[in-house]
């Protein structure tokens, strides 16, 4: 769960169906809700971009528009499996920790959002 508290909203994912619910933090309304990707682990808000990520197991970032309703904007494919993150906005980057697979080492991906 992470805050958008310009608008007043508590973002909310769920894991099974895989799914996005933003809900008004007075009322508790569904304000927006959105399919997305499988294994879902975490949720940031971005409030300088007013973007939320969000980080699947099954292999994906996916990035809604707070400003639009919440709608889809992308789908960034990363690795089966890796799933937990954390944005950090002081340094503007969202950290992703990605599991060893194969021949491929453990490691923890940095992404810069843009623009």
């Amino acid at each position: 769960m992470t805050l958008d508290d310009s608008r007043g909203h508590a973002i909310v994912v769920y894991r099974n169906p895989p799914k996005l619910s933003v809900r008004d933090m007075k009322t508790g309304t569904a304000v927006a809700e959105r399919t997305t990707c499988g294994d879902v682990d975490d949720v940031f808000f971005d409030s300088k971009r007013q973007r939320v990520y969000v980080t699947c197991g099954e292999g994906a970032i996916e990035v809604f528009d707070a400003g639009a309703a919440y709608a889809p904007l992308a789908r960034i494919t990363t690795r089966s499996g890796a799933r937990t993150s954390l944005f950090m906005a002081q340094l503007d980057r969202l950290a992703l920790a990605v599991r060893a697979s194969g021949t491929e080492p453990a490691a923890v991906w940095l992404y810069r959002p843009s623009p």
